[in-house]
């Protein structure tokens, strides 16, 4: 299945909806609920098995994903905002929550996440932000917008999980 082309249609998750998923330890879809179906507009066949990134949209920017293994890989959650594309091109923000799945060991055996509407006052932030992440990286590489991140962090005196409660 190729992706989608994106088109400018958005579309709104309502408020009381949680999209939730589960992937094994290389990010391929082992469990998604009937949310996640609907918002994606694809089957569970053709979500299960697949790498999650299935729904990643092209204006996502790669620094973000970085952080995002990068945390869940040292057994760590994440909060993160994500645009997301459905088969048909649309597209739906959601506020993501990510934490490792782990057994009796404690070795991580899959990741599960929790997905919300986000609030729309912390995408007016959040847009502009990534706009200039995937610019940057676009002409100067995934490491120079991931130290564009950083610094900026740095700049507001918060780490990254500081900024998304912030906002949030």
């Amino acid at each position: 299945m190729s992706a989608p082309m994106p088109n400018n249609q958005e579309k709104m998750m309502q408020d009381e909806d949680f999209i939730i998923s589960k992937t094994d330890t290389k990010g391929k879809i082992t469990y998604c609920n009937e949310i996640f179906m609907d918002m994606s507009m694809m089957s569970e066949k053709e979500l299960l098995g697949k790498p999650h990134s299935i729904v990643r949209h092209p204006d996502m920017p790669k620094a973000i994903f970085k952080l995002l293994w990068e945390r869940v890989q040292d057994k760590k959650e994440i909060f993160a905002y994500v645009k997301n594309l459905s088969a048909d091109g649309s597209f739906y923000w959601v506020l993501a929550n990510i934490t490792p799945s782990f057994d009796t060991n404690k070795n991580t055996i899959g990741y599960f996440s929790v997905r919300r509407k986000p609030n729309q006052k912390a995408l007016e932030i959040i847009k502009p932000l990534y706009q200039e992440i995937l610019r940057i990286e676009k002409n100067d590489g995934l490491d120079a917008s991931i130290k564009y991140l950083t610094l900026k962090l740095k700049d507001e005196g918060v780490t990254y999980d500081e900024f998304i409660s912030k906002i949030h």
